[in-house]
């Protein structure tokens, strides 16, 4: 199980990854702009952080910027989540400090299996099965 903090301004994207997350075991954090969540990492100290992009009061680019300049949180894997994808954005999200890169809209089947790649092997453990079933 770990500790994920989920920076998203849209409340829809928002609790769909919050509840995806949780089925699988992990526990979230939240926060609705960049500030928060710059705020949120250093105050929770999440072992991951989920970040959209375009966000009000400040983006996920300016925002991964300060977490990766402080480095007592520096070494929390950051996971850009964003639907803009254009040419180059990819570079320029990982110039920025982002560990990776995930277009929206999520895959709900995928999305939990992915983000553990960037988490320790102790904390990447999921526990429940996936919540969504088609059929």
């Amino acid at each position: 199980m770990a500790r994920v903090l989920v920076v998203e301004d849209q409340p829809e994207n928002l609790e769909l990854m919050v509840y995806l997350l949780q089925a699988f075991g992990h526990e979230t954090l939240t926060a609705g702009n960049g500030a928060e969540g710059v705020a949120a990492v250093t105050q929770g100290r999440p072992d991951l952080v989920v970040m959209d992009l375009q966000m009000p009061v400040m983006d996920g680019y300016e925002a991964a910027k300060l977490i990766k300049a402080d480095p007592v949180v520096s070494a929390i894997p950051l996971v850009a989540v964003t639907a803009y994808a254009m040419v180059g954005d990819r570079e320029r999200i990982m110039a920025c400090g982002f560990d990776g890169y995930m277009t929206k809209p999520i895959d709900p089947q995928t999305f939990v299996r992915e983000l553990e790649r960037h988490l320790a092997p102790s904390a990447s453990r999921s526990v429940a099965r996936p919540p969504l079933q088609e059929g």
